[in-house]
């Protein structure tokens, strides 16, 4: 609990702080807080044996392991002589309040906490717990409060978390009241320089407060409110107000109320002169035994029994233990019945980014030093970029790291811990982009399309019928000449015999050496050829010319007017070359 309505006080000065805040970062947890704490939440719906508090601390610390947070389970000791009566009270609630004026003596000793409750029994839990993450655990000789206080006042920790608002008046200077681990994550922190420049309290006036309105150590003074007691202690001053209490008791406060009073006016007058009367009574019937008792409890706060910051206890706590794989894996099958693949998927990953970030520090502070760094990375390779919560990681696989093959890191991470690793990634994306254009450009040239390749096709037939024809038309053209050649001989021959014969025998002759060409029209006529005469025989060759010249006649075949006049094969061919072409034709309408 701590002082009554103090978090109140102080809210004004908390603070809300991402989980990122706790980066490397030494914080002391007040165990039994945080054990009550996640007990009362899963109290109301969950049986005894399911243990869902040691499975909410068990998230709880894999999140703030990653984070690389060293962390310091602090117990609680005895119990303190002057906290007996506050305690029995917890334990009884229904018992008649205590009065302010019940003995609070030296004569009565520390009490031993009872090992075999069902809350040791709890705390015993979360410390086998928390060993086997490699969490150490102090036990402490009373307050677990006061040593976490005493830690964070001599810096050997950067802060502490508890609930127990008097662990100021123990000389705290960072607390974290609360952690969320939802929505991002985050920490409620209280830091005792903004209390200071707030509200004007120091460690003496917290005391003070405690002494007004009541708290573990003492019950207070009734009749006096937070505001009223605020307003008392701006008033004297933090510096002076432990002094004025030792000295005077309470005998102060009414004069502190006597002035409010007449500032304020007559309109309470009544309720103010109740309260003075009692405040009278205070002063009135001081006597010794109330001053030992505001002592004590003075000294409890500002003296408190706990191990000091040179001793062995804190030293053996402030030591590094290893993470025990084995171990949490038999923890959690015990108590959750998890089996330890799913032990390992929970907090394997973790623990390798907590690795790394202590990898980033130390590669820091070498670098600063100008020291290379003798550590291995553990992060094998870049797999590949993720994106989580609009934040920027890498899928990255590790190497011999309790049998953890991949896991998402921070990339800004990465880049601190083993920035070789982005640098190798890069360089086998640009490989592969590269070997992608490769491939895409050999699939373009092999995977044409269905039009190019019938066009080549078509190209290529009508290439082997040209020439094809043309070998055919030259081979005709061939056999033409030689038989014209043979006819035109055999003409001259039979001129120069029977030049004296009849008309009528040489136009006989004539007529039968007549030669029929067949010409194609489709195809380019022949050239021209001159016929040659002899010119010994130009006197008797004036009929003769005019015989030539009726040999010369040709009888022409045009294939483009019908096909019964061609042979049946040539009609054949020429069909199925018509409905090749006309099939073609089709293919590529049907495409486009």
């Amino acid at each position: 609990m701590g002082v009554k309505n103090l978090w109140d006080i102080l809210e004004s000065c908390k603070k809300k702080l991402p989980l990122s805040h706790l980066q490397n970062k030494r914080v002391c947890i007040d165990l039994s807080c945080w054990i009550v704490q996640l007990h009362q939440v899963h109290k109301s719906h969950s049986a005894p044996k399911e243990k869902l508090y040691l499975k909410s601390l068990f998230h709880r610390l894999r999140a703030l392991i990653a984070l690389n947070c060293s962390l310091i389970f602090v117990a609680d000791g005895s119990i303190p002589a002057i906290k007996l009566s506050t305690y029995r009270r917890r334990l009884t609630p229904r018992t008649t309040e205590v009065t302010q004026d019940e003995p609070r003596t030296d004569n009565i000793s520390a009490l031993r906490r009872n090992m075999g409750s069902e809350f040791s029994c709890m705390i015993k839990d979360a410390k086998a717990l928390g060993m086997a993450l490699g969490i150490p655990c102090l036990d402490g000789i009373e307050e677990a409060e006061a040593q976490c206080a005493l830690l964070d006042m001599e810096s050997l920790c950067d802060g502490c978390f508890t609930s127990d608002s008097d662990v100021f008046l123990f000389g705290a200077r960072t607390v974290y009241r609360d952690i969320c681990l939802s929505e991002g994550g985050y920490v409620i922190c209280y830091e005792m320089t903004d209390i200071e420049s707030t509200l004007g309290f120091g460690r003496n006036s917290l005391i003070s407060l405690a002494l007004l309105l009541g708290g573990d150590y003492s019950n207070g003074v009734r009749g006096i409110g937070q505001e009223s007691a605020c307003q008392i202690l701006k008033a004297v001053g933090d510096d002076v107000i432990l002094k004025k209490i030792a000295s005077e008791g309470l005998s102060f406060v009414r004069k502190s109320k006597g002035s409010k009073k007449q500032a304020k006016g007559c309109q309470s007058r009544q309720n103010e002169n109740a309260a003075d009367d009692k405040l009278n009574a205070l002063g009135n019937e001081r006597n010794l035994e109330q001053d030992e008792q505001f002592l004590q409890v003075i000294s409890a706060y500002l003296k408190p029994r706990c191990h000091s910051a040179d001793s062995d206890a804190v030293y053996s706590a402030l030591s590094v233990y290893p993470f025990k794989c084995i171990e949490i894996q038999q923890i959690c099958q015990r108590f959750f019945e998890w089996p330890p693949e799913q032990t390992d998927e929970y907090i394997l990953p973790k623990i390798a980014e907590r690795d790394l970030r202590r990898l980033a520090n130390l590669r820091s502070t070498s670098s600063a030093l100008g020291i290379q760094t003798p550590v291995k990375c553990s992060v094998l390779a870049i797999i590949k970029p993720r994106k989580l919560q609009g934040e920027e990681y890498f899928q990255v696989s590790w190497s011999n790291f309790h049998g953890l093959q991949s896991s998402v890191v921070p990339a800004d991470l990465i880049k601190r811990a083993c920035p070789e690793k982005i640098i190798e990634f890069e360089e086998r994306k640009a490989q592969k982009k590269n070997q992608n254009r490769k491939k895409t450009k050999s699939s373009k040239s092999q995977n044409k399309s269905p039009t190019s390749e019938l066009d080549q096709q078509l190209r290529n037939l009508l290439l082997d019928i040209n020439s094809q024809t043309h070998m055919l038309k030259s081979n005709t053209r061939a056999d033409s000449l030689k038989a014209d050649l043979a006819g035109q001989d055999s003409i001259t021959e039979q001129k120069l015999n029977s030049s004296k014969s009849h008309d009528s025998s040489i136009y006989f002759h004539a007529s039968c050496s007549l030669t029929t060409e067949v010409i194609d029209l489709l195809s380019p006529s022949p050239p021209v050829r001159a016929r040659k005469v002899s010119k010994g025989r130009e006197a008797a060759t004036t009929l003769s010319d005019t015989i030539d010249l009726t040999a010369q006649c040709v009888d022409v075949i045009d294939l483009s007017d019908s096909e019964l006049d061609a042979s049946p094969e040539h009609a054949r061919k020429a069909r199925e070359l018509r409905s090749f072409i006309a099939s073609v034709r089709d293919d590529i309408s049907w495409l486009e």
